[in-house]
C-alpha cells in the first residue's frame, strides 16, 4: 500500500503550471453542490478565438484521491493548449468516498455540464474529446466504451453507469475521442499478465478498493468496471499509450483494449513506448504531439484507421 501511495503523490505533484492559457475557471461545481471531489477547472487556449474544441483530462490517482485536477498540466495540458483546445480537469469521488461507478457517474456528469454550459465558458462541443492517466485513463476510455449504457448487468452485478448527478441529466455524456495513457482495462488479469511489482488480486489494492472487494471475488462487477466489456463498432476512435517497462500496470492491459477495438472496427493506434514507465518515458514531446495530432484530425472528422 505504501507503495501505492508514493505513486499517487508522484501524480499530484506534476501540477506545476504556468500562464499558458487566456482565461480560466477554477473550482466550478458541475454537480451544483459544494463537494470538492465536484469541481472542475476550465481553461482556454491564448489564441483568441469565439469558442474552443474541448478535451477533459482526468488525473491518475489510482482512485485514491478526489482533489487531483489540475495533474499532468504542464505537460499535456500545455500540449492541449498550444493546440487550441480548451482544458477542462475534473475532481471525481475517490474510492475512499464511494465504490464503483460513482467516480464514472462523476465523470459523465461534468462531461453533461460542460455541454450544458458550452456558451458561458465559449467552448465548442461538437467536439468533446477525452484523456487519462493510470486510473484516469480507465475512466477516459469506460467514459468512451459505454457512451449509450444506462443500466448494466453482468452475471449478479448491476450498475447505473451514466449516474444522475448534478442537474443536466437531459444532456450527452458521449465524447467523441479517446486517448488513454496506460489504463488498467480488464483488472482480472493485471497479475496473470505479469511485469508488474504490485499484486493487484490483494484485498487491499487500488483495483479492489475500488471495486468494493477483492476483485476476484467480484469477477461480474470487475468486468462492468473495465472498457474491453462495452466495446462495439459505434465507440469513438482511441490512441493509446503505454510503457513497456511499466511496473504498476502491466501493458498487456493497453494490448488488450487495442486488440478489443481493432476486433470491433473501432479506429484505434497502439504506441508501445520503449523504456517508458508510468508516466516517466511516456508523457514525452513525441507523444503529446502523437496526441494532439490525433484529436485535430478527429474533430476534422479525418482520422482514418
Amino acid at each position: 500500500m505504501k507503495n501505492y501511495i508514493l505513486i499517487v503523490l508522484f501524480f499530484l505533484s506534476l501540477n506545476c503550471f504556468g500562464q499558458e492559457y487566456s482565461q480560466s475557471w477554477k473550482d466550478v461545481s458541475y454537480a451544483g453542490d459544494s463537494a470538492i471531489y465536484h469541481r472542475l477547472d476550465i481553461y482556454l487556449p491564448k489564441v483568441e478565438r469565439n469558442n474552443y474544441p474541448v478535451v477533459i483530462y482526468i488525473y491518475g490517482s489510482a482512485w485514491f484521491s478526489n482533489n487531483g485536477k489540475g495533474a499532468d498540466m504542464n505537460t499535456i495540458g500545455k500540449a492541449l493548449l498550444d493546440a487550441g483546445f480548451a482544458v477542462v480537469t475534473p475532481n471525481h469521488r475517490s474510492s475512499l468516498d464511494a465504490k464503483f461507478p460513482a467516480p464514472v457517474n462523476d465523470i459523465k456528469a461534468a462531461i453533461r455540464f460542460i455541454r450544458a454550459n458550452a456558451s458561458v465558458y465559449r467552448l465548442d462541443t461538437t467536439f468533446v474529446g477525452i484523456s487519462g492517466s493510470s486510473s484516469g485513463g480507465n475512466m477516459a476510455a469506460i467514459a468512451g466504451t459505454s457512451r449509450f449504457a444506462k443500466q448494466c448487468t453482468l452475471g449478479n452485478a448491476t450498475v447505473d453507469m451514466e449516474g444522475n448527478i448534478g442537474p443536466y441529466t437531459q444532456f450527452s455524456s458521449c465524447v467523441d475521442a479517446v486517448v488513454d495513457w496506460f489504463g488498467p482495462t480488464n483488472m482480472l488479469v493485471m497479475d496473470s499478465c505479469g511485469g508488474t511489482d504490485f499484486i493487484h488480486n490483494a484485498p487491499n489494492s487500488p483495483a479492489s478498493a475500488y471495486i468494493g472487494g477483492p476483485i476476484q471475488e467480484n469477477k461480474d462487477k470487475c468486468l462492468l468496471a473495465s472498457p474491453t466489456t462495452y466495446i462495439d463498432s459505434s465507440d469513438p476512435p482511441f490512441l493509446i499509450f503505454h510503457g513497456d517497462k511499466d511496473r504498476v500496470v502491466p501493458h498487456c492491459q493497453s494490448e488488450l483494449l487495442f486488440e478489443a477495438l481493432q476486433k470491433a472496427g473501432v479506429p484505434s493506434r497502439f504506441y508501445l513506448v520503449s523504456g517508458g514507465q508510468h508516466g516517466p518515458g511516456v508523457h514525452v514531446p513525441e507523444n503529446l504531439k502523437l496526441m494532439t495530432d490525433f484529436f485535430v484530425s478527429c474533430k476534422e472528422r479525418k482520422y482514418l484507421k
